[in-house]
């Protein structure tokens, strides 16, 4: 075949993106890489897939449209391929899993870790990515699996439920409310709210408040949940947050505290995830039941000091 399929995952990522740069950066390659498959592509058809802007954007033609088609179905048919030639129960290949940036440094390595002793010809790469990227990316293919919360997921999704975990306040260790057992939503919001940026997750934490007729004032909404901690740490404000980490310090060292709230809240699930339009691999199977059991075998402490 003069068409690789390393060639599709890439045109895909590139209309998903519309920008060379952003989609050589979600493959994790270089842009010049990036380009030259799609050019060497371009080449075969004899036609031009993308018109390309300055700054690196780049919009389909309509033939374009035809090819990214067509590319999904054919990597979605490699993918069952790949499922026949596992059969005989060794995994092996290459699998993408998208991970919601805040759960990311708390499990993926401890997940890729065990997939490598078990199953030592598998090839995990770990993508690290916000909540609209992972859909985004389920659907399109260009990753195997998302390991997420299951806020604003699609419904079409397949859905693994890992954990079900309840928000919690978070405090600096001597912050006046941190010598209580349990906080109420009332006592969180009459100081500064720490929320994290991502768009499903503070809307969600607003609404909770709002739910029970509170507004507290945002101090700021930060990229990483380690900037969360980190400002909260340093006495900035609070947090209301459902990440469990096992450690009980920020970055620079210093003490936080964790305790549960007092009011009636919903839950949330951390979910294995997977577009139910693509056929389910050996692979898929095997992520799927390490990630089951390393959330039973793994829980931190529900408060700290």
């Amino acid at each position: 075949m003069k068409v690789s399929l390393r060639q599709l995952r890439y045109v895909l990522a590139a209309a998903r993106s519309g920008n060379l740069s952003l989609a050589a950066k979600e493959l994790h390659v270089s842009q010049p890489s990036l380009t030259a498959a799609i050019d060497s592509l371009e080449a075969i058809f004899g036609q031009k897939v993308f018109v390309r802007r300055r700054g690196a954007g780049a919009a389909l033609t309509p033939f374009g449209r035809t090819v990214i088609d067509q590319a999904r179905r054919v990597l979605d048919e490699a993918r069952q391929l790949e499922n026949l030639a596992q059969s005989s129960g060794e995994v092996s290949g290459e699998l993408v899993l998208g991970c919601y940036d805040d759960l990311a440094p708390y499990c993926a390595a401890a997940l890729m870790r065990e997939l490598q002793r078990r199953h030592p010809k598998l090839q995990i790469v770990v993508s690290e990515e916000g909540f609209e990227s992972l859909r985004r990316r389920l659907a399109d293919g260009t990753i195997n699996l998302a390991l997420t919360y299951d806020l604003d997921t699609d419904p079409a999704l397949d859905i693994k439920v890992l954990r079900e975990v309840r928000p919690h306040a978070l405090l600096a260790s001597d912050h006046v409310l941190a010598h209580k057992s349990a906080i109420s939503l009332a006592e969180l919001a009459a100081f500064p709210l720490v929320l994290s940026d991502q768009a499903a997750s503070w809307q969600h934490m607003l609404e909770l408040f709002r739910l029970h007729g509170l507004a507290p004032r945002v101090y700021a909404r930060t990229r990483s949940f380690e900037m969360q901690r980190s400002l909260v740490a340093n006495g900035f404000g609070v947090a209301l947050v459902y990440s469990e980490p096992f450690g009980q310090e920020s970055y620079d060292g210093l003490s936080l505290c964790r305790r549960p709230v007092r009011d009636a809240l919903p839950s949330q699930r951390i979910v294995l995830a997977r577009d139910s339009r693509y056929p389910a691999t050996a692979a898929d199977i095997a992520v799927s039941e390490i990630a089951t059991q390393w959330f039973i075998d793994h829980r931190p402490a529900q408060v700290y000091p």
